[in-house]
């Protein structure tokens, strides 16, 4: 098992990575009041573990996916953390992926202007990126985590056995953020070319995600709140892709980062942010995991959502960020108008 030190400001996180972490979050919650935030998913496959391990732990089970990442399902959250008395020295602890990592930390943000927070990640995608870095938030009025706060969890508690149980389209989902890293990270980028075969291997997946951890840490340590810019690196291909999942939904979260990202690297190219054979070193990243670009009907119509996103610092124009050179990024804006014509590449089914 691997212990990462995530040392930020407001306050540090300590990541534990591989075979045995979850033991660890069981030592640690063992003599604490715990409220436990899962959903309906999680639960069908470890409520009865959940209960045996933490038997004196309040579990508060939402109803599962993106459409309940809402102001109702927080405000759930924070009735039966008010019923159940919690204290400032009360420790939530998510028990979930990406959705629910984000609304428990959320949730612990608020209540009594801040409680104790640890996340325990079930699947690949939160194990990477969501559940690491301090990002809680809600989807409101249709834009994609608009209500939210920067909040350190004090643990971290990544354990592959979660894994094992996971579908292929939460292991695809997962590689969405993966293959995101890669490209931002030329080592990881790199590793993951070299073990193409091995995507859907449990030992490489043990050994990708605390490399994108570190990477991640690394970052976040730099610009925990993202105001030097720095951690809106790890914004590429989610400009796009929140604003396709916006509008179309079905897909998985990290099945629209892939498909962003694919889109911004063709904007990256014929805007000469980076060369062709760059763009096209990104694009075997993205096949590797997504081997065709489904086509969408009326993309151009997208604009709309990508115009509501957080990078976005004046009206008519769309933030994004580009892959540069391996290793690098550029922060880019196009007007809406610009933005809208390259949308329409998505109309068109591609190979």
């Amino acid at each position: 098992m691997q212990i990462i030190e995530v040392h930020t400001k407001s306050r540090p996180s300590t990541v534990y990575c591989g075979e045995g972490a979850y033991a660890r979050a069981e030592e640690f919650l063992r003599d604490k009041d715990t409220f436990i935030v899962t959903d309906t998913n999680v639960y069908r496959l470890y409520g009865e573990k959940l209960r045996a391990d933490f038997p004196s732990a309040r579990i508060c089970v939402v109803k599962a996916g993106e459409r309940h990442k809402n102001k109702a399902t927080l405000f759930q959250i924070l009735d039966e953390m008010l019923q159940a008395q919690l204290h400032r020295n009360s420790v939530v602890a998510a028990v979930g992926g990406g959705v629910v990592g984000d609304m428990a930390g959320f949730a612990a943000s608020v209540y009594m202007r801040g409680t104790r927070l640890v996340q325990i990640p079930t699947t690949l995608l939160s194990q990477v990126d969501s559940s690491v870095g301090g990002k809680t938030a809600i989807d409101y009025g249709g834009v994609k985590n608009v209500l939210g706060a920067f909040y350190q969890p004090e643990y971290v508690f990544c354990d592959p056995v979660f894994l094992q149980t996971l579908p292929p389209r939460e292991i695809k989902c997962g590689w969405g953020e993966i293959i995101k890293t890669g490209v931002l990270d030329a080592k990881i980028g790199d590793r993951i070319l070299e073990n193409a075969s091995r995507l859907y291997d449990l030992q490489f997946m043990k050994e990708i995600v605390a490399d994108c951890i570190r990477f991640k840490a690394n970052v976040v340590e730099q610009d925990e709140t993202e105001k030097s810019g720095v951690r809106k690196c790890l914004n590429l291909g989610h400009t796009t892709g929140h604003a396709l999942e916006l509008k179309y939904g079905r897909r998985s979260h990290g099945e629209y980062v892939l498909i962003g990202m694919w889109l911004e690297s063709v904007i990256a190219e014929r805007e000469g942010v980076c060369t062709a054979e760059y763009a096209a070193r990104v694009r075997e990243l993205i096949a590797l995991a997504q081997k065709r670009i489904p086509a969408f009907a009326d993309a151009r119509s997208v604009v709309k959502y990508a115009l509501l996103d957080k990078k976005n610092s004046e009206k008519g124009i769309v933030d994004m960020i580009l892959p540069k050179a391996r290793g690098e990024y550029a922060e880019y804006r196009l007007s809406a108008e610009k933005y809208a014509q390259y949308l329409t590449l998505l109309q068109e089914r591609q190979a």
